[in-house]
């Protein structure tokens, strides 16, 4: 195989990584988002519905995060230390969150053995909510950075950003909120499989006000793509990346029509390859570039033989894994609906 084949399917690997932890570890997030904002008469409800989902298998979709950034500090190294160093504040931030929150979901667990406190706002509840909302949105800002340009390599190899906190910039914002929100609706949508009677319609409407600012936000933030990030626009409006996203935006009018309609089963596949679409839609407007504009994946890559050996490698690790994560969702979530 030629060079740079081995790095395509290095980036390719990292990019279903990114795609598998959007379309899972999102839907965790959005968990903690209706957690927090659990209200009505079915507020107590709500919050156990999302425990019962959630506590069985709780965190376990980290793996796919943790299975990208093995694979860029392995195969990418140089772009993997460029990334480290720009983006050190929002992404250590989103770290904190993710320890956070699953802090205080084993407290608030412990706490429900003498009685509901998952049930009840508490502490540990609003820890748990509002780590589940920082997380997503830095997450998101952070991919606006990468993609507005605003990473510079000098000469000498050292990183620089092109203004002070990019990632405060509106259209690093709208990324972030577009992210927070898209994980509110794959929540939603996964919970309304879960649940039955008035608890699933509550679910329904939250998924049907997610998509509808899902919806809003992503126009948003495509406007502000064309004045902030403009290569990026034009490139996720041109092939290859065309290709990915009018059926990933199919598949999103799929679901909320299929959320809308009552559709339940259907409306989890449509939301699974929105999110799926959307991200891949991403990777090739993205591709060749690591980091906008000055570090392709060529340019970061590791030597060939590291290359090889990693990409060999996956499929020995994804024949342990997978089969090991569909046993785990197998036994645990099989329980019947709430």
């Amino acid at each position: 195989m030629e060079p740079t084949i081995w790095v395509q399917l290095a980036a390719l690997g990292a990019l279903a990584g990114v795609i598998l932890y959007a379309a899972l570890g999102g839907a965790d997030f959005g968990g903690g988002v209706w957690d927090l904002l659990a209200a009505g008469e079915r507020k107590k409800q709500q919050r156990l519905a999302i425990q019962r989902a959630m506590g069985p298998v709780w965190e376990a979709n980290h793996v796919w995060l943790i299975f990208v950034v093995v694979i860029l500090f392995t195969c990418f190294p140089r772009g993997y230390a460029a990334l480290g160093i720009a983006l050190f504040l929002p992404f250590h931030l989103a770290l904190l969150g993710i320890m956070l929150r699953g802090a205080a979901f084993v407290f608030r667990s412990y706490q429900s053995r003498q009685r509901e406190a998952a049930a009840e706002t508490s502490a540990w509840g609003v820890v748990f909510g509002s780590a589940s909302i920082m997380t997503p949105v830095l997450l998101g800002a952070a991919f606006g950075v990468v993609t507005e340009g605003d990473i510079r390599l000098a000469v000498d190899g050292g990183v620089e950003l092109a203004r002070p906190a990019p990632w405060l910039s509106p259209y690093c914002a709208t990324c972030g909120l577009l992210a927070l929100a898209n994980c509110a609706f794959l929540a939603a949508v996964y919970l309304t499989n879960e649940t039955q009677g008035a608890l699933r319609e509550d679910f329904r409407r939250r998924a049907l006000v997610a998509g509808a600012a899902t919806a809003m936000l992503a126009a948003i933030t495509l406007w502000a793509a064309r004045q902030e990030a403009n290569w990026f626009f034009q490139r996720l409006l041109a092939r290859p990346g065309l290709f990915a996203v009018v059926p990933g935006l199919a598949c999103f009018a799929g679901s909320l029509g299929a959320s809308f309609a009552r559709r339940y089963a259907a409306a989890r596949v449509f939301v699974v390859g929105e999110t799926g679409l959307l991200v891949l839609g991403w990777g090739l407007a993205q591709y060749p570039f690591l980091i906008y504009p000055d570090m392709p994946f060529a340019a970061a890559a590791a030597p060939i033989a590291t290359l090889q050996f990693v990409v060999l490698s996956l499929p020995v690790g994804a024949a342990l894994l997978v089969p090991s994560l569909w046993l785990l969702f197998k036994v645990f979530k099989s329980s019947h609906a709430a």
